[in-house]
């Protein structure tokens, strides 16, 4: 028996209006067979640094051949292009804004992307405000029918929005990233991954010395938050893979006043 096709929906939207409601309406309708995933409504309005994080760290737990729509899209309705991109292990639909792309390379390589331009597979009437009902949800549902191929639904393009928070850079001197998010612990979440962080051969128990925005500073760099005392500082490997500044049972973001995309480097 082939199991049930996964949709997994993320937006700002909220929940008080019937934005999502009306996503998840057009889905069921197309494939009432689908199960859908809230991933997140809460994404801070506009915000596709804190989407395109959300969705990098929770995509990889849902199974494979799994549809993630994702909706932060401030650009809806301009020339910004629509977009289906296929990666090796599930499938992502979204605006071209680098909302989708930092997720996609998490689940292997990205195989193809496709310009949604078939009008076939949208909404008959398609907003100018409104693409995650009238383009992105249709778009979901009709592959997961099953019944198309992912090239049926436009054209394949190769220059596609690769925002510079995907992107840490690794020198002789240092590895050079920035702050991706900073979560409700106050806690850094930088965008330098597990896989950049170990090409340093940095091993745990090493002191680290880091450049905060205009601060450096020296760190142990641990494997868990409590190897160093309450109200300590430290660095570590997250449970989502990405390079952190934390404090133990404290708000690092406050402690060394960092906020979104300041500059995050490893010293050598």
């Amino acid at each position: 028996m082939t199991a049930p096709p996964v949709i997994t929906l993320l937006s700002d939207f909220g929940l008080r209006d019937p934005y999502v409601a009306e996503m998840k309406a057009v889905i069921l309708s197309i494939c009432p067979q689908a199960r859908l995933v809230d991933v997140s409504h809460e994404v801070e309005k506009f915000n596709v640094r804190m989407g395109a994080f959300v969705l990098a760290s929770s995509a990889s737990y849902f199974p494979e051949g799994t549809i993630h729509v994702a909706v932060v899209d401030p650009g809806v309705g301009t020339k910004r292009r629509a977009l289906l991109v296929e990666a090796e292990r599930a499938f992502f639909v979204g605006p071209d804004n680098g909302l989708l792309v930092l997720a996609a390379e998490r689940q292997g390589r990205i195989r193809h992307v496709y310009s949604l331009t078939n009008r076939r597979f949208m909404l008959s009437r398609v907003s100018h405000t409104f693409h995650g009902r009238d383009i992105f949800a249709p778009v979901a549902a009709h592959l997961a029918k099953g019944s198309y191929k992912p090239s049926d639904f436009g054209s394949e393009i190769s220059d596609y929005v690769v925002p510079k928070f995907a992107k840490p850079r690794l020198t002789k001197n240092a590895l050079f990233g920035e702050v991706l998010h900073v979560d409700d612990f106050g806690n850094i979440v930088t965008n330098i991954s597990r896989a950049e962080f170990e090409k340093t051969g940095i091993r745990k128990g090493a002191m680290l010395r880091l450049r905060v925005g205009d601060k450096v500073i020296k760190l142990k760099f641990c494997s868990a938050y409590g190897e160093v005392p309450v109200g300590k500082s430290l660095a570590l490997i997250g449970s989502h893979d990405f390079f952190e500044i934390a404090v133990n049972q404290g708000n690092a973001s406050k402690r060394f006043k960092t906020k979104v995309e300041d500059v995050v480097s490893i010293l050598f």
